[in-house]
This record gives structure tokens, C-alpha cells and sequence, in this order.
């Protein structure tokens, strides 16, 4: 019957020999129930040899050990425990070949629980001594991160061996506790023994992870003096310890002078070149090996993926795939999932799609690279339809699975899936991981919840820089400025490590006035700890100082960087361009492109437009752009039409505007926009007919241009169609569109439709009143305006200087005088200081009606010198009126202030002639011929 079993070749042959012994009755027999256990492993019919062994009531304690024994090699981990469990009711007994076995499917599987009571059956079965199991025992208790326990089981064995010492050093190895690896390694020598080849694969990869460097090397010389210097398993180990350590001199040598290769060597070689980004040397390894005698295995592939990714190139990633296939690997799960994640961090979403379709079987990392992938490239929907499709397909999701759902809820902000994500993880304890509980906090953050982001960051027991810097940067994208100085003051109190990224982070915030001294406190900082030097650091320190209108701290640490970036540039330059100093930024662009062969981006040419002069620089820089070939951007083209448009070269605006993509709104609005400026009305509003006939979107600046057109136009009949538009279309409920349109239909006349539209304002912000006030102005009602500036007082809303200026102004225009004066008054009560603008209304007014010394008076009481306008203003009144004292004094004022013009000389002969001072006249006549002035010849435009 033996002989006849191991003739079975198939596993139908199997079925029928277990029907044929359980008719039979030879089931039981021991020999041949044995033997057909054998026979259904070597055919991996393990589930047939289970249902076999179940037949057996009382199954003898080998048949029991030659199944854990079988079940373990094919890691059917979960069914190793079953059937001990069985086999333990069915009172079969255990030896110290049975516990190894049982105590390994309890570590593989983290069933910490059931190992702890194997332990228990271990000591009251008497095999609490032996070393087997006892080893057994420390290797569980290693992998379920109790080296306290292992520790303890460690010391009860009376007499550890070579293996024993082994399993704790690569249990202290493996919960990341190098120092007691070394000093364990150390007292291994002590005792006597001498490591083994298992020893130092343990223990150099250590050094590697810790950075300790001299003891890897003194590792490997005690190797080569153990006679492990060429070990097929020990030099893998020391040349990854010397790539990691970024000593690939070392490793090349090592490579090099093995008289046999094999194939983990060759991988560690790969990946020693990948690791230290050394990308094209590892493909061509890559090469020597498919060249050479040696196959590569899944492992070779994994080790390549990474260099193919910063390769970037997908032509090399499907060739390196067809090799895959080609050396029939393509269907191995772990490598599949490399290729899946490398597909995605190119972009290549499809290929990742279709490896991932082709998975037979889907573990947690498959599933987990696959909804990165979509993260990665713009899918977030996507990314949580996997997630969902992850329950359903019975595998569970762990603690990076949530990384990527956190992100993709941020990106949709979808609160109440992150909430329900979010109540997971605290369900099954995945909160506990600080990665975890980090995105969590900028999940919140995103969703503009920074209330809640706090009360987890207080409730959190671990806190790395991570953790603080996602809270710095969500109060700061909150627009929390105030509240992430505090956090990052707090930081610094508990002594927590600042990074680049907590600098960089802590610097974002662009208004000065918060920022004031604290950015200073922050570079201090960075001195501090190192990070200046850091070209992203210091660039944030100079946006800092631009923002903080520190212009010349902003050029201290541009001038002191030892390397720029088109960044650096690009930002000393936006400070000067915000600060008028245009020579400065076309000075910088120079010795940007001559003298450091930094390409300009656009952004940089976004601050060169502004800064051109004449039509002349701004066609140069126009050219050039297109030379690099960077004008097809939107923001670029719109830039340079406004460019034109300021030189009022309105057919290049045409040009480019009708060679650009129609689709983008801003540059629909730098066109309009361009047509106003120009004063080319009727233009922009056909523009804006264009724009709604192709599909386009109109936007609030775009609505602004229509409206600023109209105002050029002045008609009536035009105005109302555009405000049943806009009505139409809900833009007039932007305060902003309704204060353009009050204006308009105030120019065009129809004050009452102004005033209707003002009252129909929900809220009326300083411009709405300003506007309303300065359109009765334009419309003779001085008495409307002056009430409704009264109101706005009374209604809290502060007027400010143009608010002022309209109320002025249209008293001016009605002549009155006491209202004026009172107005000007009321300015102080308001602590508004009155400008040079303010002051010539009034002076203008007194002068007409011929308040000739208290117009004077003012003028003298100025806090500043008067202008020029308001003194020929007034010049001008006293020869109406026939004050020619007051007159002869502002025509003095006007030579010191000009002597070279000749016309206040002329204009002070007149006062003089005027008053009959002819001896004075004459002298006057008389010093303008020495002085040789002569008046400005007239010149035509037609």
C-alpha cells in the first residue's frame, strides 16, 4: 500500500487513495496515514492532507509534529494553530519539537495572547528547560516587541548556544535597540563563543541603521578573521553597511574581489548604487547581470525600480517590466507592487491600473500602493473608492492605508468621511501612530477645523517636529498668524527640534505688521541651528523681509547667500518692484542673466514688465520670453498685454490676445482692461459681447472693466441693460461691482438710480459711501452730499480721505464756504489729516469768492509747503478780486520755488502792471532779460 501511495502523482490520485483508506478502515493505520500526509505535502495538497488528519480521533503526537512541521514550511501559519488547538482537546501530547513550530505560527501570526498561554503549557509539561523551545519562546516574545520577556526567557536557559545568543541579538536588532545588540555581540566573545555567519548578518546591518560606521568596520574585520571574509551571506551585509554609510568605494571593492558571485550579492551591489542615487550606474549593473551567467530574482527588480524612477523615464520602466515578465517574475506579488507604485510616481496611471487588474491576489501593500497612486496624481474620488473596495475584498486596512485616505479627504474636503476615518482609527487604536494622528491634524487643519486640530494635538502622548510643524502651517493657511507664532514659541519652551521645514513654515506669513521683529527672532533661530546656508531657508527669509518692508534685510541675506536659486532672484526682485525701485530690478535681471546663468522664469518676467521704462525695453523682454520659449503662460501673456496697453501700444495687445488660448478669463480681463486704458471704451465692451459668445465665464474684474468702459461711454440706455445683466447673473451682490455701478449711473447723470442702488445695499462699506457722496457732488446736490456724509458718521462707518475730498469737492462746486471750512474741521475729529488735495479744494474755493487773506492764511498754517497748483490757484483769484499785496507775495513764492520758469516772472510783472507799480515792472522786465529766460515755445499735436 506504501509503494502503491508514492506512486501518486496527482491530487485526484490523492482523493481516491483517502476514500479507498477510509472505506477501508486504514485511516488509522499510522504508517500509511503518515505517509499519505507526506505525499499530499509534496503534491501541495496541504488542505487534503488536514481534512485527512481530522479523520483521526487520536492522532499520535508524530503524525501531530510531522504536520506542524509541514504546515510551518508552507507557512499555513493560522492552520498550524488550529490544529494544535484540536489536537490539545483531543488530549494528543506535546514534546520540544512540537512547541518550536507552534510558538513560530503564534510570532508570525502576533497572537500574542495564544503564545503566552503555550508558554504556560511549556512550564507545567516540563519543557521549560530545553533550550529548543526555550530559544522559540525569546524569538516570540522578540517579534512581539517584549525584549523584556525575551530578556527574561534569555536568562532561565541554563546554557545558551550559538542559536539562542543569535535570536537576541536579532530581537534587540529588530525593536531597534543597537546598543544592547553591541553590548550582547560583546558578551557572546566574552563567554567564549565564536559568532557564526548568522551572527554577523544580524549584526552588521545594525551598524548600518545606527551610523555607526568604525564598529561595522571593526565587525568586518573580526569576519575576515573568523574566515567569513567571503561569505555568500555575510558580504551582502557589509556592502550595504558601506553603501548606506555613502562609502561606495568600499563596497565596490568588496564587490569586485569575490571569486563567485552570487545572485544577493549582485542585489546588494544594485541596490548599494541606488541608494546613493547613483541611478545610471545601477541600471548598468543591471545590464552586466542579464549579460552574465546569473538569473535575476524578484529581489534584483525591486532593487532597480527606484533607480528607474529617478530616471524618469517610462520607455526604460517598461523595458525593465518585459524582463520582469521576460524571466517569468511578473506575476510575483511583491514585485508587481514595485512596479505598480513606480508607475505611479511617474504619472503613468494607466500601467499602475493594469498591473494592479492583473493581481491574482491583492494583499494590504498592493492596496495601499494603488490608492497612493491615485492620491499621488490628482484622484482623491478615486483614492477613497479603493479604500472602500479594501473592506469588501476581506483585507484589512492598517495605519498607512489611512495616510493616503487622510490626504485624499483634505483634498475633496470631505469632512464627514475624514470624521468617519478618523473615528476608525480611533477604534482600532491606528490614532496611536504619530504619522497617523499627523494627518489627522492637517486633515482638520485643511477643513478650516484648527479648533479641533488643537484639542488632538493636546491630547496627543507622542509629538515629533512633524506633529508642530503641521499645526505652524495650518494656523498660517488659516490665516492664524498670531496663534502660529504662539505655537511656534511653544515649540521652543518644550525644547522640541525645529527643522528647515518649521522655519520655512513660520516665515509664510505675509503680513508685516504681525511679523514685524518676530521674523528676526526666527532668522536668529536659524542661524542658531544651521539652517541659514539652507538656499529654501533663506529664501523665505528674504520674502520675509520684503513683506515686512525691510528692503535692505531682504538684500543682506540676498547678497550673503553662497548659492541662488531662481527663487532668490525672483523674490529680492519682487521687493524692489513693490517698492518703485524699477532700475534696481532691471539692474538685478542683468547680472541674473550674464553673470550666473540663472534661466529666468516667469515669475521674474512678471517683475521685469512693470519695471520697463520705455516701449523699447518692454519689446526686448517680450522677445526674450519667447526666445526660451516660456511665453505660452497665461499670467506671462496677460502681464505683457498690460505692458503694451501701458505704452498704448493697443494693436500688439490685439495681436497677442488673438494668438493666445481664448479660454483663459485673465487674459479676457487684461484685454478689456487694455481697451479702457487706452481709451479704446467702445473695444472693450465688443470684447466683453465676444467673451459671453464664447462660453467664457465673466468673473468680478472682468465686470469692473465692462463697468469702468461704460463710464467713458456715458450712456444711459447701455447702463441699464448691463445692470439687468448683472442682476441676471448675481454679480450685483458684490459690494465691490455695486459701488462701480452707484459711479456709473452717478456720471451718467441718473442720480436717482445712484441713490437706489446705495439704499438697496445690504452692507455699505467706506467706498459706497464715498462714491454716493462724490456723485450728488458731480450733480450740483451739494446739500445731498454733505447729509449723506452726516449719516455715514452717525452710521459708525469711518470716512476716509477720498470720502473727504468728494464732500469738499462738492462744495466747492456749490460755493460753499462754511460747510467747506466745517468739513475740513470735522476731518481731526476723525484723526484724518487733511493732504495737500484737501487743503487746494479749499483754498480753491475761498479764492473764488474772494477770501483772499483767509485762503493766504491757510496757506501759511500748512504743515507742509504748499504746491504749486494751489499757489497759482490763488494767484490767479487775487487778480479777479484785485489783491495784488497778497498777489505780489505768491508771485515771490513761485520764483523761489522755480527760478529758471520765466512765466512766474511774467505772471509777477502783471501783478505789478496791474497795480500801477511800474518802476517795479520795469525792474522785474529788466532782470528776466540778464537772467536770459525766455518762455517756452507752443508746439502742436495735429
Amino acid at each position: 500500500m506504501i509503494n502503491l501511495l508514492r506512486r501518486c502523482q496527482h491530487l485526484q490520485d490523492l482523493k481516491i487513495f483517502k476514500s479507498l483508506l477510509i472505506v477501508q478502515g486504514l485511516i488509522h493505520t499510522e504508517p500509511l496515514s503518515a505517509e499519505f500526509i507526506r505525499q499530499c505535502f509534496l503534491l501541495s495538497a496541504s488542505e487534503l492532507a488536514l481534512s485527512a488528519f481530522q479523520e483521526l480521533d487520536r492522532p499520535s503526537l508524530a503524525l501531530q509534529n510531522l504536520m506542524v512541521k509541514r504546515l510551518c514550511d508552507d507557512a499555513l501559519f493560522d492552520d498550524v494553530l488550529s490544529l494544535y488547538k484540536k489536537s490539545r482537546l483531543s488530549s494528543c501530547p506535546s514534546d520540544n519539537y512540537t512547541f518550536p513550530f507552534v510558538i513560530k505560527a503564534c510570532s508570525v501570526l502576533a497572537d500574542f495572547d495564544f503564545g503566552t498561554e503555550v508558554h504556560s503549557v511549556v512550564m507545567r509539561s516540563g519543557f521549560g528547560d530545553n533550550v529548543f523551545v526555550q530559544t522559540s519562546l525569546l524569538d516570540f516574545y522578540a517579534r512581539c516587541g517584549q525584549m523584556s520577556n525575551a530578556r527574561k526567557v534569555f536568562d532561565e536557559i541554563p546554557q545558551p548556544d550559538l542559536v539562542s545568543w543569535n535570536a537576541l541579538i536579532s530581537g534587540y536588532s529588530l525593536n531597534e535597540k543597537y546598543i544592547e545588540v553591541f553590548k550582547t555581540f560583546r558578551e557572546l566573545v566574552v563567554i567564549g563563543l565564536k559568532p557564526n555567519v548568522s551572527t554577523f548578518a544580524s549584526t552588521i546591518p545594525v551598524c548600518t541603521r545606527s551610523g555607526y560606521l568604525q564598529t561595522g568596520m571593526s565587525l568586518h574585520s573580526f569576519a575576515v578573521k573568523s574566515g567569513y571574509s567571503l561569505n555568500e551571506i555575510v558580504i551582502p551585509s557589509l556592502i550595504s553597511m558601506y553603501a548606506d554609510c555613502g562609502n561606495l568605494s568600499f563596497a565596490q571593492n568588496l564587490f569586485h574581489c569575490l571569486p563567485v558571485n552570487n545572485i544577493s550579492i549582485w542585489n546588494s551591489m544594485i541596490s548599494a548604487y541606488t541608494k546613493n542615487h547613483k541611478s545610471y550606474d545601477a541600471l548598468s549593473m543591471f545590464r552586466k547581470l542579464l549579460q552574465s551567467d546569473l538569473k535575476p530574482n524578484s529581489i534584483t527588480f525591486i532593487c532597480v525600480v527606484p533607480s528607474l524612477e529617478n530616471l524618469r523615464s517610462v520607455l526604460l520602466c517598461g523595458s525593465v517590466h518585459a524582463h520582469a515578465i521576460k524571466c517569468r517574475l511578473g506575476d510575483e506579488l511583491p514585485l508587481m507592487t514595485s512596479l505598480l507604485s513606480m508607475y505611479a510616481k511617474l504619472g503613468d496611471l494607466n500601467s499602475a491600473e493594469s498591473i494592479f487588474g492583473m493581481m491574482s491576489s491583492r494583499n494590504l501593500l498592493s492596496w495601499n500602493s494603488m490608492i497612493s497612486a491615485y492620491v499621488k496624481n490628482g484622484y482623491a474620488d478615486m483614492a477613497l473608492a479603493s479604500f472602500c473596495n479594501v473592506h469588501s475584498s476581506g483585507v484589512l486596512p492598517d495605519a498607512v492605508s489611512f495616510l493616503s485616505i487622510f490626504l485624499s479627504c483634505s483634498e475633496l474636503r470631505a469632512l464627514l468621511l475624514g470624521k468617519s476615518a478618523h473615528a476608525y482609527c480611533i477604534k482600532h487604536n491606528f490614532n496611536l501612530d504619530i504619522d497617523v494622528s499627523n494627518s489627522i491634524l492637517s486633515f482638520y487643519s485643511d477643513c478650516h477645523r484648527l479648533s479641533t486640530s488643537f484639542k488632538i494635538f493636546e491630547r496627543m502622548e507622542k509629538r515629533n517636529t512633524v506633529t508642530w510643524n503641521t499645526l505652524i502651517s495650518g494656523s498660517m493657511n488659516n490665516n492664524e498668524a498670531e496663534m502660529s507664532i504662539n505655537v511656534f514659541r511653544c515649540m521652543q519652551r518644550e525644547g522640541a527640534c525645529l527643522d528647515v521645514v518649521t522655519v520655512i513654515s513660520v516665515l509664510r506669513f505675509h503680513d508685516g505688521s504681525v511679523m514685524g521683529r518676530f521674523g528676526m527672532e526666527v532668522h536668529g533661530c536659524a542661524i542658531k541651528a544651521g539652517f541659514v546656508p539652507d538656499v529654501s531657508v533663506e529664501n523665505a527669509l528674504i520674502s520675509m523681509y520684503v513683506n515686512c518692508d525691510r528692503l535692505g534685510d531682504a538684500n543682506f541675506v540676498f547678497e550673503n547667500m553662497e548659492f541662488r536659486t531662481i527663487v532668490s532672484w525672483n523674490a529680492i526682485m519682487t521687493g524692489f518692484r513693490y517698492r518703485k525701485l524699477l532700475d534696481r530690478v532691471m539692474a538685478l535681471f542683468r547680472k541674473m542673466a550674464h553673470g550666473n546663468n540663472r534661466e529666468p522664469n516667469y515669475v521674474t518676467y512678471l517683475n521685469l514688465l512693470p519695471a520697463c521704462r520705455t516701449r523699447y525695453q518692454g519689446k526686448s523682454i517680450h522677445g526674450f520670453a519667447i526666445r526660451i520659449g516660456i511665453i505660452l503662460e497665461a499670467s506671462l501673456l496677460t502681464s505683457i498685454v498690460i505692458m503694451y496697453a501701458r505704452f498704448e501700444l493697443i494693436d500688439y495687445c490685439f495681436s497677442l490676445f488673438e494668438s493666445a488660448n481664448k479660454m483663459n478669463i485673465s487674459l479676457w480681463n487684461s484685454i478689456i482692461s487694455a481697451c479702457v486704458q487706452t481709451k479704446n471704451a467702445g473695444k472693450a465692451i465688443s470684447y466683453f459681447n465676444r467673451m459671453l459668445v464664447t462660453k467664457v465665464e465673466p468673473d468680478n474684474i472682468t465686470v469692473l472693466g465692462l463697468i469702468s468702459a461704460l463710464i467713458h461711454i456715458n450712456d444711459l440706455n447701455l447702463t441699464d441693460t448691463t445692470l439687468s445683466y448683472l442682476t441676471k447673473t448675481g454679480f450685483i451682490g458684490d459690494i465691490a461691482v455695486s459701488n462701480a455701478l452707484i459711479d456709473l449711473y452717478a456720471r451718467c447723470g441718473s442720480v436717482l438710480m445712484a441713490r437706489m442702488l446705495f439704499e438697496s445695499l445690504v452692507e455699505k462699506d467706506v467706498v459706497s459711501w464715498s462714491v454716493m457722496i462724490n456723485g450728488h457732488g458731480l450733480n450740483g446736490e451739494c446739500e445731498a452730499a454733505i447729509s449723506l456724509l452726516s449719516q455715514m458718521e452717525l452710521s459708525g462707518v469711518k470716512p476716509d480721505e477720498i470720502t473727504y475730498l468728494s464732500a469738499l469737492s462738492a462744495c466747492s462746486h456749490a460755493g460753499l464756504v462754511e460747510e467747506c471750512l466745517g468739513i475740513l474741521d470735522s476731518m481731526s475729529r476723525y484723526e484724518t489729516m487733511p493732504t495737500m488735495k484737501h487743503y487746494a479744494c479749499v483754498v480753491d474755493l475761498l479764492g473764488r469768492k474772494g477770501h483772499i487773506k483767509e485762503a493766504y492764511d491757510m496757506i501759511k498754517k500748512l504743515p507742509e509747503r504748499a504746491s504749486i497748483s494751489i499757489l497759482e490757484s490763488l494767484l490767479g483769484a487775487c487778480f479777479s478780486h484785485g489783491n495784488y499785496v497778497i498777489g505780489e507775495e505768491i508771485g515771490r513764492l513761485l520764483v523761489e520755488m522755480e527760478p529758471e520758469n520765466s512765466g512766474y516772472y511774467v505772471m509777477l510783472h502783471n501783478v505789478y502792471a496791474a497795480a500801477e507799480r511800474w518802476s517795479d515792472a520795469i525792474r522785474l522786465r529788466s532782470n528776466i532779460e540778464t537772467l536770459r529766460l525766455r518762455k517756452m515755445p507752443a508746439f502742436s499735436l495735429g
